[in-house]
């Protein structure tokens, strides 16, 4: 008994320093990590525009006829519960064009639970923008505003067309490529998440390749193997075997 509570302590420990969980409560984000430098595309049509680059992805968002100067955002972990997005570079940008950091204005704070990450912002209307770190080629977030227009930009020389290589859900969506870039583009989200899988343009060219070699290979296969089967035949009739049961002696 004792062995098994002191593995189960450990594998709780481990997955806590691995960021696995929030059993003892979420990383504070930092002030220097909140107003870090960035760049964002405010003028984009959607109310929701997710930008994708190699290791990050921004997000912008677009509040018109609001009235909560709150918006509760969040991500999930490796063992599918919710833990407060792990934002960086968080901008607000008023209706007149004039963008702010959260160290200009205490109107501008981020208050931290352990699961939501609570962003207040100056005035309903307006514009908010982060940046999140991301791993890997799918970008997947719940939709935080509930029926908004979303566009999703994959980094250049990517794409989402092949099914086996890339996935968008939910589906009722338009893809179109802009000056090198495919945009994925919902007029109305109601869904609770949105996922976009992309795939390089040379790994379309690497499983064009490794098909046409399957493709190939199974014809080589498929021939081989009816020569075999002739060969059998031939050597049946070699030692008599193929015969007609209703020959005279």
């Amino acid at each position: 008994m004792r062995r098994k509570v002191a593995a189960l302590a450990a594998l709780v420990l481990l997955a806590t320093s691995a960021g696995c969980t929030s059993l003892f409560g979420p990383g504070q984000l930092s002030d220097d990590q909140l107003n870090e430098e960035a760049t964002y595309d405010w003028d984009r049509n959607a109310t929701v525009t997710i930008d994708i680059h190699t290791d990050n992805y921004t997000a912008v968002y677009r509040f018109e006829n609001r009235s909560s100067r709150e918006l509760q955002v969040y991500g999930h972990d490796t063992l599918g519960l919710e833990r407060p997005l792990d934002v960086h570079a968080l901008r607000y940008r008023y209706p007149n064009g004039t963008v702010i950091a959260p160290e200009d204005s205490e109107a501008f704070s981020v208050s931290q639970g352990r699961e939501q990450l609570t962003v207040s912002f100056p005035q309903a209307n307006g514009s908010l923008a982060y940046t999140v770190p991301k791993n890997g080629k799918t970008v997947t977030t719940p939709a935080f505003v509930d029926g908004a227009s979303y566009e999703v930009i994959v980094p250049p020389k990517t794409d989402v067309a092949v099914p086996l290589l890339g996935k968008v859900r939910p589906g009722g969506y338009t893809a179109e490529e802009v000056d090198g870039r495919v945009h994925v583009r919902w007029d109305e989200v109601t869904a609770n998440t949105i996922s976009v899988r992309y795939y390089l343009d040379r790994d379309l060219l690497i499983f064009g390749g490794l098909t046409g070699v399957l493709t190939v290979a199974g014809v080589i296969g498929a021939a081989y193997y009816l020569l075999q089967i002739k060969e059998l035949e031939r050597r049946r009739e070699e030692v008599g075997l193929d015969v007609d049961g209703d020959e005279g002696p």
